[in-house]
């Protein structure tokens, strides 16, 4: 269960205290240029210790290839992508050896495995996704391709929401700013709210929005394997993650069905429609329109406010975490969400690409 995608394969493995994590790509086409520089500037903006909002645990996140890529291109065979852990302590999480903390996976693990891996959190731990990013940047190498632009920001941090659409901002301006948002008045508000929770001892949630521009028409496996299917799963399987909505999603209750249906035009020779409220998504399938969701990220389950609790044996207790923790996970989760998507765009790609003579 720790493999994504049928064609194009990530399996992912490692511990956020452990020795190093990573991930293995299978499937990926020989031939394509592996831009070791383009994947690393994927993962510097993932990393820990960025800027006063996130962790300040310190990790530089390099990345190393290991196999499947020779003289700067992938070969064909299985391609394994290496992070090493540097600046772990495991000894901050020695409190939490015999105590669950509240809405993490401390007591799940515990109850379905009979044994967890408490530094940090282990197997469930977001650290993990460093390797997802790693692939999904090799993803985008090949969407690159096919002129394939996937692009995620930061819309929401607790209250504070940003309410222009998508097609009137700057993307240029994402990663000008902390917190990734592309407004950056908004980005002001963002960041003085987050910095507010972190000197509570608390945290925030928000939503990240996400647009695949120039998808081609087709993509998708119905009736189980639908694009919007293929997307949630990814994207859910994000630690922190608890909805995603495509097009007008739970807005669309409040519209009818003569003003939800996106009309059909021909634009520049080429059969579009005239609104998108589907989100690029019909039928489970790309209709050509850029493809737009949003996911909603709960607040960070480790806060260092005392907290009401048991301990392994069920006794009631009182937790104050220690460590190393994100006051706000979304503007780290923000090249997350391109990569898991852009991981399952390239794969439908290459199935559809399997459909045609």
């Amino acid at each position: 269960m720790n493999t994504l995608g049928t064609l194009l394969k990530i399996t992912s493995f490692g511990e956020s205290h452990g020795l190093a994590i990573g991930v293995v790509i299978d499937g990926c086409p020989s031939q394509l240029e592996i831009d070791i520089d383009f994947i690393q500037v994927e993962l510097n903006k993932r990393r820990p210790g960025q800027s006063n909002i996130t962790t300040s645990r310190n990790e530089a996140d390099t990345v190393e290839i290991l196999s499947g890529v020779f003289e700067g291109k992938s070969t064909g065979t299985p391609i394994t992508l290496l992070i090493k852990n540097k600046d772990s302590n495991p000894s901050d999480y020695e409190h939490l050896k015999d105590n669950y903390r509240p809405s993490h996976a401390d007591f799940t693990y515990q109850k379905k495995y009979g044994i967890r891996d408490y530094r940090g959190g282990g197997r469930s731990s977001a650290r993990v996704t460093a390797g997802w990013v790693a692939a999904g940047a090799v993803a985008k190498l090949l969407l690159k391709k096919y002129s394939i632009s996937i692009t995620a920001y930061v819309k929401q941090i607790h209250q504070i929401a940003l309410t222009i659409p998508y097609a009137e901002l700057n993307f240029d301006e994402i990663e000008k700013n902390k917190v990734r948002c592309p407004s950056p008045e908004t980005a002001v508000l963002m960041e003085q709210e987050i910095l507010k929770a972190k000197n509570e001892g608390d945290s925030l949630g928000g939503i990240i929005a996400c647009v695949v521009a120039n998808c081609p028409i087709g993509l998708g496996e119905p009736v189980f394997d639908k694009l919007n299917a293929k997307l949630a799963q990814a994207i859910l399987s994000i630690n922190a993650v608890k909805g995603i909505q495509f097009g007008e999603g739970f807005n669309s209750v409040n519209f009818k069905g003569s003003e939800l249906n996106d009309a059909f035009i021909t634009k520049e020779g080429k059969v579009g429609t005239s609104t998108n409220h589907s989100g690029g998504i019909q039928g489970g399938i790309s209709n050509g329109e850029d493809i737009y969701f949003e996911t909603a990220f709960k607040p960070t389950a480790t806060i260092l406010k005392s907290q009401q609790t048991v301990d392994t044996a069920g006794n009631e207790t009182t937790l104050e975490a220690k460590g190393r923790h994100d006051p706000c996970v979304l503007p780290r989760a923000v090249p997350i969400v391109e990569a898991m998507s852009a991981l399952v765009i390239a794969d439908l790609i290459l199935l559809q690409k399997a459909y045609s003579l």
